[in-house]
């Protein structure tokens, strides 16, 4: 079973599994503490960064299992 979901906020994801924070500079999207990155769904931050959110997902889980 998935930790972590697309409908969770970035911030959240962070605060509660800070090794995820790798996986998200990785992906460039390294703008984790501004406020937008607090409010938005993973699901959201990947499609406006263009992002396969399957993928992003996977890598996202494997890290924190």
């Amino acid at each position: 079973m998935e930790k972590i979901t697309k409908d969770m906020t970035m911030g959240y994801i962070v605060k509660e599994f800070p090794q995820t924070a790798e996986v998200f500079q990785r992906y460039g999207m390294g703008c984790l503490s501004c406020p937008t990155a607090q409010l938005e769904s993973l699901e959201k931050g990947a499609m406006l960064h263009g992002l396969d959110i399957t993928a992003l997902l996977a890598e996202l889980n494997k890290v924190v299992k």
